[in-house]
């Protein structure tokens, strides 16, 4: 049997997936750095309550969500970017000449529900499954599922693309979230 690594040596190995997590729930970069921030400082703070052997990198998620949320529910107020033209500013156009852009994608992904973006990223772009993403959330599998289908169906129409369409793309992180079964193909 093998032991279970040292969460703080493993702990840094997730960076880059909490920052695109974080990223799907700001939808800025200087408040994605933000949370991640916290949510490292939490998690270290608390390494004495992590359950060695577990998932570390279901655990880190959560925090980061429960983060985003209590601060939130703290603000009572958002600023939206309704026109996405603050978003569309922080993003850098991507150079594949594939059907569907980047910039093109985070538009329509910045328009879907914030329940929809996070079990989309949850289940589609970082590959949790159904039931690890439902946990993470504290909701039913089926809620999970039905978030994640609603949000797949609305990009679809929001992206103009047809159930038959094949995508033209090598982004595997965007092909995941729009695939059907999170795995990155259509």
């Amino acid at each position: 049997m093998t032991t279970p690594r040292d969460p703080k040596e493993e702990l840094v190995e997730h960076l880059p997936a909490l920052r695109v997590f974080a990223l799907s729930l700001t939808r800025d970069g200087a408040s994605a750095d933000d949370l991640v921030q916290d949510t490292v400082v939490k998690a270290w703070s608390n390494l004495d309550k992590f359950q060695a052997g577990t998932n570390l990198r279901a655990w880190l998620f959560t925090i980061l969500r429960n983060t985003f949320y209590s601060g939130r529910r703290k603000a009572k107020r958002e600023v939206a970017d309704v026109d996405g033209a603050f978003t569309g500013a922080l993003a850098e156009k991507p150079e594949h000449d594939g059907k569907l852009q980047m910039n093109d994608f985070f538009r329509a992904f910045s328009k879907l529900p914030e329940e929809q973006r996070e079990a989309l990223t949850l289940v589609g772009a970082q590959g949790f499954s159904y039931e690890e993403a439902a946990a993470m959330c504290g909701v039913a599998i089926g809620t999970i599922k039905s978030r994640a289908n609603r949000g797949r169906v609305r990009l679809n129409e929001l992206l103009g693309m047809r159930d038959d369409e094949e995508m033209e793309m090598t982004d595997g992180a965007t092909l995941a979230v729009l695939a059907s079964n999170g795995t990155g193909h259509l």
